[in-house]
């Protein structure tokens, strides 16, 4: 009898030991999932903050280089309009004051005529830079040829350019966009990247636009953070951004620079 005990005791032992080992292993597999749990919640917040930052960044870019703009505009107003304004102002007072000899007369409306062909010069310049008449009337193909003349005209830089292009591919505002981007990045190869030659090519297909721009500049250290966070750079990710595009660059010191970019055809 004591024998049978002894042995039933001893199985309730083990039944004992194996439900604590059981228990041990679903705390144990409870505190493995949680922590596991914990570090992909804690990945996909720092994700949605890196996310946020770089919105924010991107956000930022388009604040200051519209300041940038409205500067610019306004130091064009008051250098080419303002300034010639006031010559024709003064000119127009002397006309009235009156008690001029006639040849006196003929150099003031001389001067009034062309004041005033230089103020509309002028005014068209700033215009077009606003946006450009091409393109709101004959679209992006014709608007980027005529930007790549005018910098051959100039011989600040060499550009070729194949621009296969479907009319009215894009929106007009996704043209506007893109011109931008464009626009940068020749600025860009001229000012910064001391560039002789570029090339440019935009390829149309049913489901992508295919955009690319390579210079002979000197390039740049892609990991160096005066560049990784300069404005040129921002406002092009900004505007590739707004087109649901997506971008990649090569590029290194003294070895030009290379960008194309990807834009998904949604409808319209």
């Amino acid at each position: 009898m004591e024998e049978f005990f002894a042995k039933e005791n001893q199985v309730i032992t083990i039944v004992l030991i194996g439900v604590l080992l059981l228990l041990l292993m679903g705390v144990a597999l409870l505190l493995f999932f949680f922590f596991s749990r914990k570090k992909i919640v804690e990945k996909e917040l720092e994700k949605k903050s890196l996310e946020l930052n770089h919105q924010k960044e991107m956000i930022k870019s388009i604040i200051v280089t519209q300041e940038d703009e409205r500067k610019r505009i306004a130091q064009d107003l008051h250098d080419d309009i303002s300034s010639k304004l006031n010559v024709i102002n003064l000119n127009a007072n002397l006309l009235k004051d009156g008690e001029l000899r006639p040849e006196e007369y003929s150099t003031i409306n001389d001067t009034i005529l062309e004041a005033t062909d230089k103020t509309l010069e002028s005014a068209r310049k700033i215009a077009h830079n606003l946006l450009p008449p091409i393109l709101e009337k004959f679209g992006l193909k014709d608007a980027i040829e005529e930007l790549a003349d005018s910098f051959n005209n100039s011989k600040k830089i060499n550009i070729k350019y194949n621009l296969e292009y479907s009319k009215a591919y894009l929106t007009p505002q996704k043209e506007l966009h893109l011109f931008r981007i464009v626009q940068e990045l020749i600025n860009n190869s001229v000012r910064h990247g001391k560039a002789k030659n570029s090339i440019l090519n935009i390829n149309c297909t049913p489901k992508n636009l295919l955009f690319s721009y390579a210079d002979d500049g000197c390039g740049f250290d892609v990991k160096s953070q005066n560049h990784q966070k300069g404005l040129g750079m921002k406002n092009i990710e900004s505007r590739v951004a707004i087109l649901k595009g997506n971008y990649a660059i090569e590029t290194a010191l003294n070895k030009g620079f290379k960008i194309k970019i990807t834009i998904v055809n949604s409808p319209k």
